[in-house]
């Protein structure tokens, strides 16, 4: 099994979370956080003084997949989370050695 994190711009999450359930994926994570990449955020002016905006807004999916759903998992994000723009986003795909699902005690792929 895998876990695929996705670091997505904000206005994107509902059409990547509609693709995503249009290849079967049934569950998911969404957190709000904040970062920056290489666009290493913006100035803006408040009330005449100029500032800088280190921290973006950003959205993290995170979604625990068979190994045989990350390929097609990934490719479905990167084609609906792209803008074409600086700042559309990450994909890490990670191991994972074990799923345990609380309220029945099932383990590995069918806790997902």
């Amino acid at each position: 099994m895998k876990k695929v994190e996705a670091i997505i711009k904000p206005f994107k999450l509902d059409e990547v979370k509609e693709a995503l359930h249009g290849i079967g994926i049934q569950g998911l994570t969404v957190t709000e956080v904040k970062g920056f990449g290489r666009q290493k955020g913006h100035t803006e002016l408040y009330r005449g003084a100029e500032y800088v905006v280190d921290f973006l807004p950003k959205i993290k999916l995170e979604i625990a997949i068979a190994d045989d759903m990350v390929a097609k998992t990934v490719e479905t994000i990167v084609e609906s989370a792209n803008t074409g723009r600086i700042g559309d986003g990450k994909i890490f795909v990670l191991p994972m050695d074990e799923v345990i699902r609380i309220r029945t005690g099932e383990r590995g792929e069918s806790a997902v």
